[in-house]
């Protein structure tokens, strides 16, 4: 009882310091720093438009990329997939499904020295072949793919 007192009057009077901060806008959550949605990339309904949009249209084919995904997929609602690359200085990774109504699944952004590793939980309108992007910190775009059975279809019919 006295415990549960003193967290409530703990809290209390932390609310009651922070109060004049928020009211200021120094602790505004519109300070944070977020990547931009690529609303054009994620928006395509062509896996052309959608790798145009992502800034990946020439994009080189690679086996440093690889992906580990179920040759087929029971239902393709839920569709388990990891991709890692071994490309140096890789900074992003980025998922596409050619016949899916809106191709770019997943886009993922990295930030210093790290392993460029994604699982992704897809959504699969029917049987397809995957693309992963890798895109460099020199701007370079590789892309690895691998064809997908699906026998129960996720999304869109």
């Amino acid at each position: 009882m006295f415990e549960l007192r003193r967290k409530l009057l703990k809290g209390g009077a932390s609310a009651a310091l922070l109060s004049p901060l928020i009211g200021t806008g120094l602790l505004a959550p519109s300070r944070l720093l977020a990547a931009e949605w690529n609303k054009n990339a994620f928006t395509a309904l062509t896996v052309n438009d959608a790798l145009k949009a992502y800034g990946s249209a020439n994009a080189i084919e690679s086996r440093d990329i690889v992906i580990n995904a179920p040759e087929i997929a029971e239902n393709g609602a839920k569709v388990e997939v990891d991709i890692t690359s071994n490309i140096a200085n890789t900074r992003s990774l980025a998922i596409f499904a050619d016949k899916n109504p809106m191709p770019l699944c997943s886009a993922i952004e990295f930030s210093g020295p790290v392993l460029p590793y994604v699982r992704a939980q897809l959504k699969m309108a029917e049987t397809t072949r995957i693309r992963a992007v890798a895109k460099t910190a020199d701007g370079k775009s590789h892309v690895a793919f691998r064809e997908i059975k699906v026998t129960l279809g996720g999304c869109g019919g």
